[in-house]
């Protein structure tokens, strides 16, 4: 009997086993009836017979085995809605692999009792091919799982920022109370030190919001008007120099400069990319501002001085909730508390204004963040 035709006349018996080894996973299988902990195991091991019995290339069996074989119709496969399900009755992956590790041990295990002792070409075949599609079914449960994790994870970031608004205009409100009507240098100093945080929470809030709007799909909305550059540089480097008062920072732009861009937008791409760099940068050295026209372009640059960007790091630098190591920042080893999202949030206007944001970093001409954005049409 081979394998294939054995899983079809004895689902009942492997689905059984597929249920038993559910049960342990607790504390998730405590909660969930029968029905939900065997749920797609039959149509799963319908799909892997199905693969047993038809034709296959070495290719294609080599791409099974590495879980890269395309499902079998455009709809999405069982083993696929068995990770996602499993995620939201909160298995964790650990469990999920382990259900798959106890399917593939039922299977062979029932099946070699039902087979004379001897082994013959057929069956090693049979066995191959029945874990191959398993590995394709681990791969796409595992898939759909990360997925759905990824989805919770972000809608919870989501909430919580939207949440922390409301505490954080309190906050800003008694900072202003206390500022306002403070007698004392000790109280103002205290004020400004509640307003200067309340500020650096709500930029992080904003940030947190920004990166989980892209990540839900809904991207960054940009709304381009006409705009004096040179206003925009200005507010942002305000901004920045404000909180770091100690900094030097330097303005390299025409007053004239114009473009249509979102100003908003443009102004909190700046100010990250200038907060990046007093974090990271030399502190004895400026940091410099630059923007002008080059052709059709808008080419506004941050350059800092100080220890370079490891050639690594240039990689994922820009991607979302990843650090720097304290050894590529000049500012210390201590380990920085910023979630990483500054960098993503400054690429993704860039994008948004169908632009571009690169990065150049090595010991002689520092650490340059280079944004090329449309110029657009020509605004005051």
């Amino acid at each position: 009997m081979t394998l294939s035709i054995f899983i079809k006349e004895n689902m009942d018996a492997i689905v059984q086993e597929w249920l038993e080894f559910a049960m342990t996973m607790e504390p998730a299988a405590s909660t969930m009836s029968a029905m939900a902990l065997r749920d797609h195991a039959k149509p799963i091991l319908l799909a892997i017979a199905k693969d047993l019995e038809s034709s296959q290339t070495d290719r294609a069996q080599e791409n099974k085995s590495k879980g890269w074989a395309p499902a079998l119709s455009t709809r999405e496969t069982a083993a696929a809605t068995h990770g996602a399900l499993r995620q939201v009755s909160g298995f964790d992956l650990n469990q999920l692999g382990a259900e798959y590790r106890a399917l593939r041990a039922s299977v062979i295990r029932l099946w070699m009792r039902s087979r004379p002792p001897a082994i013959d070409t057929d069956m090693v075949e049979d066995m191959i091919r029945f874990n191959e599609a398993v590995d394709q079914a681990v791969a796409e449960s595992t898939s759909r799982y990360a997925a759905e994790l990824a989805l919770s994870r972000d809608t919870f970031m989501a909430i919580l920022a939207h949440d922390l608004r409301s505490p954080l205009s309190a906050i800003r409100m008694i900072g202003y109370l206390m500022a306002t009507g403070a007698q004392t240098d000790a109280a103002r100093t205290q004020a400004a030190q509640i307003q200067r945080s309340a500020k650096e929470m709500g930029d992080m809030i904003r940030d947190l919001l920004e990166y989980t709007r892209t990540q839900l799909g809904r991207g960054m909305p940009v709304a381009p008007t006409p705009c004096n550059i040179a206003l925009i540089c200005r507010e942002a480097l305000d901004e920045v120099r404000s909180a770091h008062p100690a900094r030097q920072l330097d303005l390299d732009v025409s007053d004239n400069l114009a473009g249509a861009v979102d100003k908003a937008r443009l102004r909190q791409a700046l100010s990250n990319l200038l907060n990046n760099a007093v974090q990271h940068g030399d502190p004895a050295s400026p940091i410099g501002l630059s923007a002008c026209a080059e052709g059709k372009e808008l080419v506004l640059q941050v350059k800092n001085l100080g220890e370079p960007i490891p050639a690594h790091a240039l990689q994922v630098i820009f991607d979302p909730l990843v650090q720097l190591s304290p050894k590529s920042s000049a500012g210390g080893d201590s380990p920085s508390t910023n979630l990483g999202l500054g960098l993503f949030i400054a690429r993704e206007v860039a994008l948004g204004h169908k632009g571009t944001l690169e990065v150049e970093s090595d010991r002689e001409h520092g650490t340059v963040f280079t944004m090329r954005l449309p110029m657009g049409a020509p605004g005051g």
